[in-house]
């Protein structure tokens, strides 16, 4: 897709409809993070992204910023039944039990890999050897939906209590996080996130 001199991805849709997606794809997707508390924004709206899509989610993202004290692992790692109910009672947010409650499960576990790691970053990067993998997707249709890198993530966070972290939504977090640059060789983001 081009817009003015840019060539960009196909997925975030087209300018006068799609401009949340079009600023997420320009600024964020791809490129590598290692911030924890950012790394753990994407870990709980990707555990939401879990049958739906990501233009749902991103749509409802300051919602959820909102409702989960600002993506905080420490506060939501502490919440009770009192803030599952709450949460249910957002309409702002996807209103699933076994995923608001998996969130704060994957909250506490976030925080023991910091505690064991020295960070989330440490933990989460070594899948990749700590480097973003360069593919060189020419189209959509060679971009994967899994790896054996993210097989391997979702393995070992599921062995670690980690829930909701499918080789799928484990992929889809490496994309966003710049674990793995799939934006397409054509795209002007290509090159920026190498």
């Amino acid at each position: 897709m081009k817009t003015g001199n840019k060539k960009r991805c196909e997925w975030p849709g087209k300018e006068e409809k799609d401009a949340l997606m079009i600023e997420y794809h320009d600024i964020e997707w791809g490129t590598p993070c290692h911030d924890d508390n950012k790394l753990f924004e994407y870990l709980l709206l990707d555990t939401f992204q879990a049958g739906l899509s990501w233009r749902t989610i991103l749509n409802k993202r300051e919602n959820f910023r909102k409702a989960f004290h600002g993506f905080n692992a420490h506060k939501i790692a502490k919440y009770t039944q009192k803030d599952v109910q709450r949460l249910m009672n957002n309409a702002g947010i996807i209103r699933n039990r076994l995923k608001i409650i998996s969130a704060i499960e994957n909250a506490k576990k976030f925080l023991e890999m910091q505690k064991k790691f020295g960070s989330f970053d440490r933990y989460i990067w070594q899948f990749t050897n700590n480097g973003t993998i360069n593919n060189k997707v020419k189209s959509m249709k060679e971009m994967g939906a899994t790896s054996k890198e993210s097989d391997a993530m979702s393995k070992d966070m599921k062995e670690r209590g980690f829930k909701f972290v499918g080789s799928t939504i484990c992929y889809a977090f490496m994309q966003g996080a710049g674990m793995v640059n799939d934006h397409m060789i054509e795209c002007f983001r290509h090159k920026e996130v190498c």
